[in-house]
């Protein structure tokens, strides 16, 4: 498990990551993370450390904060990334955006101000991931998705373009690189995308699961 005992880990993000957690920090109440992935990562990294044979590893009393914010594009995380990031000090970081970057290219195709170009999204990621590392003890990326399994589909051919990005950023900074979509494809050879996503984006609870299980096979953890 590379997140140490003690840790805060701050998530952030678009509506994948809100989920309806509390405002104007999502942390507090039972349902402050939300009811996403970040909820599913807390529940099974507290799950762990309470069972009485495994007091000792080092999961215990890692402090999750959900900073999602529906509708964000990288622009709108730089725009508060001072107050939602830096501002909660924390000792470990991950970040997923890139979704609405993409499509907003696709149902928003004549409103090209709210549009973010793969060399936008690069720059701009490139930025916050440069300017944060070193005052992290880690740092986890994970890339934006589209729950359809034709890689020729054009929406998930450019979400495709945009993880690599990620991809790249990732292994240029040493932090933890998680593929979301190569996780969603792995079960979509299985399943049909509407049986995780109504919209092939907003994922019902199996498709939260597949995200947390992602994060969590990243960091090191196992149950």
């Amino acid at each position: 498990m590379k997140i140490a005992a003690n840790s805060k880990l701050v998530m952030i993000g678009d509506s994948i990551t809100d989920c309806d957690r509390a405002r104007p920090i999502g942390e507090g109440r039972d349902d402050a993370l939300g009811t996403g992935y970040v909820s599913l990562v807390d529940a099974l990294l507290k799950t762990a450390c309470t069972e009485p044979a495994k007091v000792s590893v080092p999961t215990a009393n890692i402090r999750i904060i959900n900073m999602g914010i529906s509708g964000n594009t990288v622009r709108d995380l730089q725009a508060r990334w001072q107050t939602d990031v830096l501002d909660l000090q924390p000792d470990w970081l991950s970040i997923m955006i890139g979704i609405n970057d993409v499509w907003r290219q696709f149902d928003s195709p004549l409103q090209r101000e709210r549009q973010v170009s793969l060399e936008e999204y690069g720059r701009s990621l490139t930025h916050l991931v440069a300017t944060t590392r070193p005052h992290l003890q880690g740092l986890v990326l994970m890339t934006p998705y589209f729950i359809e399994p034709n890689p020729n589909d054009p929406m998930r051919a450019m979400m495709d373009s945009y993880g690599q990005v990620v991809r790249e950023i990732a292994f240029a900074n040493d932090a933890v690189f998680v593929d979301t979509q190569a996780a969603f494809d792995r079960v979509l050879a299985d399943v049909h995308p509407m049986s995780l996503a109504w919209d092939r984006v907003h994922p019902n609870l199996t498709g939260h699961m597949i995200l947390a299980r992602a994060f969590l096979e990243g960091v090191g953890f196992t149950w």
